[in-house]
């Protein structure tokens, strides 16, 4: 049964370009897989702690060494990883914020991004270990920061998320931008602004 994790991290809700984007996408997905899953994960709506001293302290002691706390401290990020791993493909609605990525994106990063799980050292190299899955990344930005602007190199949301998937070992991504949201702030008619982004969406999800 195929799996979609389904992760939003645009604290807008309703007006959110981000997420009504990945909501198509999932709507569109369910269509085309009616016997797969989707997993929603609304970071926003999940209490992830900042990495701490304990932590790193329990990530790097052997799982068979670990206490009961460090266990404990451990088990919301190991819930997160499984979630990761148990889905063949992913979608995640990223809205930019000051050039980089949401604040509750870079936590949940942080969290899944676990030396033994996620990645290794084991031959003295960086090996991913989140291979053979898809992933889609839907971000809307109140500029226009696509390649040859002016604006280009504030951009550090796509080769941020770019180079850290690929450390992972996930390098069947898409990104798929909504440039230029700040119009519906003066007046842009929002169905009109979104028909040429949900058409993409839409597009790619059939074809994936």
């Amino acid at each position: 049964m195929p799996t979609l994790l389904h992760i939003d991290s645009s604290p807008l809700y309703g007006r959110s370009v981000s997420r009504e984007l990945t909501a198509a996408f999932v709507t569109q997905w369910k269509a085309s897989h009616p016997d797969g899953a989707v997993i929603d994960r609304d970071l926003n709506a999940t209490a992830i702690s900042p990495i701490t001293e304990e932590w790193v302290g329990a990530v790097y002691t052997p799982e068979e060494a670990q206490t009961p706390e460090q266990k404990k401290l451990l088990a919301p990020s190991d819930a997160l990883i499984a979630e990761l791993k148990n889905a063949d493909e992913y979608v995640i609605g990223v809205p930019m914020h000051n050039f980089g990525v949401p604040s509750v994106l870079k936590l949940w990063i942080d969290q899944i991004s676990r030396v033994g799980k996620t990645f290794s050292y084991a031959d003295g190299t960086p090996k991913g270990l989140i291979i053979d899955k898809k992933a889609t990344f839907i971000i809307a930005t109140g500029g226009i920061y696509d390649a040859q602007t002016q604006m280009a190199s504030f951009n550090f949301v796509e080769p941020y998320l770019r180079s850290l998937f690929g450390f992972l070992g996930l390098t069947d991504v898409t990104f798929l931008t909504a440039g230029g949201t700040m119009a519906l702030n003066h007046g842009q008619d929002r169905v009109a602004f979104l028909a040429p982004h949900l058409e993409a969406v839409h597009t790619h999800a059939v074809t994936i």
